[in-house]
């Protein structure tokens, strides 16, 4: 393919950003609808060992791990062009971060994605939990809080002989092309994760099984539209590849926490002219803009605020841990729990451990302080 001229990846970029909004729109309104929610789904195994949402859960990363996996088997994307790819793991990071989300999101009733959603349905609540997660996101990313990751917890890293990716590992190990050991690798563990959805009878409704999978293709079409419809083989500017509109300026999928920071930055720091618009800002956009309109045609939208100060205190605190944590562990519920997990990344998969250990810990002491 041809060098691309500035017009030309100007009407690009605009294609990935109306295309990445009308999958947020989608994505907004299913969360909405099937009441998906991580941190929901840890709570009813831990207090009702109910496991319907967590099978929902399950359902979405299998069915974004078997594409992601068939997409770079076909040769189309690759995970090394993903924000997951590093040659060193920062397991301190990926686990303490992911272990503050977890309480955070705990605290806050809900995660990032969800705060998202009950916002657009009258949840003024959420609102500050959003602002205080978008601040501490911010200092994390570049404030002081910055500076304490990058020369403390980021150099607490082990070195990744072969590669970041579970189907790296399996290659090496069996002597397999990259492409069909990731393949190979998608296709293990999507079939664990069905396998054990399928398990049990009371999950398959239609609500169910549509929330799931539907979300989980949502996640695909995403990869998609970031990695192959976004990809310009030579840019005008640098003459290097690049994928258009990601902050990373590497392939990008769904993921809430920096991007509602970038939000919170552009707005009070627009006018200096260096801020643009991230494929992250426009799905946090769609996000909410599609669960909105789901509250509105299903005549649940109604405002809500804090019943006393103690319930203001405890969103503001969870806010912020989970601003700090996602920055920490490179993602939240969605960023590393389905967009991390599809890839198959080792960093993702210690994130999400954390993620579940601090939710599970945050949940035993509220059941034990009420």
């Amino acid at each position: 393919m041809g060098l691309f001229s500035a017009d030309e990846v100007q009407q690009l970029a605009y294609q990935v950003q109306g295309a990445s909004l009308a999958i947020s729109l989608l994505v907004g309104a299913l969360i909405h609808r099937g009441h998906f929610c991580t941190m929901g789904a840890i709570s009813d195994w831990v207090v009702m060992r109910d496991a319907t949402r967590l099978r929902q859960w399950a359902l979405a990363v299998a069915v974004a791990t078997a594409g992601f996996g068939l997409m770079a088997w076909l040769g189309w994307i690759s995970p090394l062009n993903t924000i997951y790819a590093a040659s060193q793991l920062a397991w301190l990071s990926a686990l303490l971060g992911g272990a503050l989300f977890g309480i955070g999101m705990v605290l806050a009733s809900g995660c990032s994605s969800k705060s998202l959603v009950r916002l657009a349905a009258g949840n003024l609540k959420s609102l500050v939990v959003l602002l205080a997660m978008g601040v501490s996101a911010l200092a994390a990313m570049r404030g002081l809080t910055a500076v304490w990751r990058v020369h403390g917890l980021d150099t607490v890293a082990i070195d990744l002989p072969y590669g970041p990716f579970v189907g790296q590992w399996l290659s090496a190990f069996w002597g397999l092309d990259l492409r069909l050991g990731l393949g190979i690798s998608a296709a293990l563990v999507s079939c664990l994760l069905f396998g054990w959805v399928l398990n049990d009878r009371r999950f398959h409704t239609v609500l169910n099984w549509v929330t799931g999978a539907g979300l989980g293709v949502l996640v695909l079409a995403l990869w998609w539209v970031s990695g192959v419809l976004g990809f310009v083989p030579e840019h005008p500017e640098t003459l290097e590849p690049m994928f258009l509109t990601t902050q990373s300026g590497r392939m990008e999928a769904l993921s809430f926490t920096a991007p509602v920071g970038y939000w919170l930055d552009a707005f009070l720091y627009y006018s200096d002219g260096s801020k643009r618009l991230s494929l992250g800002m426009v799905t946090v956009t769609g996000v909410l803009v599609g669960a909105c309109l789901s509250a509105v045609q299903q005549g649940s939208f109604r405002w809500e605020g804090f019943t006393d100060r103690a319930d203001l205190v405890r969103h503001l605190v969870g806010g912020a841990l989970m601003g700090t944590g996602g920055v920490l562990a490179m993602g939240c519920t969605l960023g590393q729990g389905l967009s991390g997990l599809s890839t198959l990344s080792l960093g993702s998969l210690l994130s999400v451990l954390g993620i579940f250990a601090g939710a599970w810990a945050a949940l035993h002491w509220q059941m034990r302080e009420a």
